[in-house]
Formats: structure tokens, sequence, C-alpha cells
């Protein structure tokens, strides 16, 4: 296959319709946490807003510029967030940057749908900027987990 090819195919239809159709664009009036994350590399950004209670997300806004593949990403975490705690939100980290470095597996549901960022796998400069969302919510949701500690 070509690089042509490949490029093709990592900007698939159902990528770019997620893309086009992020939920939670709404930033927060008055979030428990607010994480702002970009990717060196290309410069996309992710910030997202989140409110916590009993160690759940219970509202969240984010506000994404990112390459299609990035906006796809914090599609799929937005659409499945609320309602997931810390660890729940982790493991999902993990599993997507485990399935993009080294061809694991999909991420168990709730974040089964970042499958379709499979593709992307060879293409390690887009890494950064696929994590960027689900990242910012994990180090969002650990700052307010630390405030009502506090």
């Amino acid at each position: 296959m070509t690089a042509d090819n490949d490029l093709i195919n990592l900007y698939s239809t159902r990528i770019l319709a997620l893309a086009s159709d992020i939920p939670h664009t709404e930033r927060l009036a008055t979030p428990d946490a607010t994480v702002k994350r970009r990717a060196p590399l290309c410069g996309s950004t992710v910030t997202v807003d989140l409110c916590v209670n009993d160690g759940e997300i219970t509202d969240y806004g984010q506000d994404v510029k990112a390459c299609a593949l990035g906006q796809a990403a914090a599609s799929v975490v937005g659409a499945n967030i609320i309602g997931r705690n810390r660890q729940e939100i982790e493991r999902a980290r993990d599993q997507l940057r485990d399935m993009l470095k080294n061809d694991g597996p999909t991420p168990s549901a709730p974040f089964e749908g970042l499958e379709v960022l499979r593709p992307a796998q060879s293409f390690r400069n887009r890494h950064a900027s696929i994590l960027l969302a689900i990242e910012a919510s994990l180090e969002a949701m650990t700052q307010a987990e630390n405030a009502s500690c506090a």
C-alpha cells in the first residue's frame, strides 16, 4: 500500500464524521478543574473542564483545536466521559496508548469507539494529538479529586 493510500485510510469517513460532531463543546461556567493540553509537534490543543461528585464526572466541557484525528478522539471521549471515574479514564488512556504504540487491543467499553483511530498506529507524529482529550480529562479529574480533599 502506498503512503497516499495510507493517508486516505487514516482519514476515513467515520473519523471525519466524529470530528465534525464533537459533543460537550461548551466550556463549563464553574468547573471543579480545567486543564489545557497541547501536542508540541502539531500544535493541537484541547481544553477540558469538568465537574466531579463522589468520584465520578458529572459535567464536562471541551474546547478542541486539533487535527481531525484529535477531534475524533475528543468526540469519542466526550460522548462517554460523564459518569466515569478516574480509574476508568486512566484505563482508557493506557489502552489507547497501547493500541497506538504496540498494536494492543481496542480500549474497553465505553471507550471502544477509539478503535476507529487504529489506522493511526503507523503515524507516530499523530499520537500526541489523539491522546490529548483523554490525557487532559485524566489530569483534570486528578486535580478535581485533589481539590476536594484539600
